[in-house]
């Protein structure tokens, strides 16, 4: 939870490109562990806020990869008037929003979405590297950079290509 006078940085990322165990209806349990905290994810017709595999009989993986924009994110665990709590994101925004598109016949990809604490006298920024690539950066690099520790909460769902 924010202390008064912080900050918090949202942080999504694009895991894939590497084989993801899981089936079409089950998580490994790596992936099961890995939401927590109370983030919130919400498309149109989609709301996420546990880890999930985006199911292709429901035709939500063409739709979150071509048809619906930047979710709504939400954190509940907020201080009350918070705006993050009310879905409204305020700050700088470093990297614009791409939808998810794994490539086809390349299986399951992690999207992940992480809440961290920021200093309130810290502001982050993107190196030359990390704004010409969209997600081939080492985040782990950008979290140590900015001393940024632990999420707060952290959100995932899997999907692959639409087609397959």
């Amino acid at each position: 939870m924010a202390v008064p006078g912080s900050f918090l940085v949202l942080s999504a990322c694009i895991l894939g490109l590497f084989h993801v165990e899981a089936t079409p209806d089950t998580l490994s349990s790596l992936d099961s562990s890995f939401c927590h905290g109370g983030l919130e994810v919400i498309y149109p017709e989609l709301d996420i806020d546990e880890c999930i595999i985006i199911p292709k009989d429901q035709e939500l993986r063409e739709k979150v990869s071509t048809v619906w924009k930047a979710p709504q994110i939400y954190f509940s665990r907020g201080h009350k008037g918070d705006a993050l709590k009310r879905g409204q994101i305020q700050g700088t925004t470093l990297s614009d929003y791409y939808p998810p598109t794994p490539p086809q016949k390349s299986g399951f990809h992690r999207y992940q979405f992480m809440l961290f604490e920021q200093l309130p006298d810290a502001p982050v920024s993107l190196t030359k590297q990390e704004k010409s690539s969209r997600g081939k950066w080492d985040l782990q690099a950008f979290v140590t950079r900015f001393d940024l520790g632990e999420p707060v909460a952290t959100l995932q769902f899997l999907t692959q290509n639409y087609k397959d």
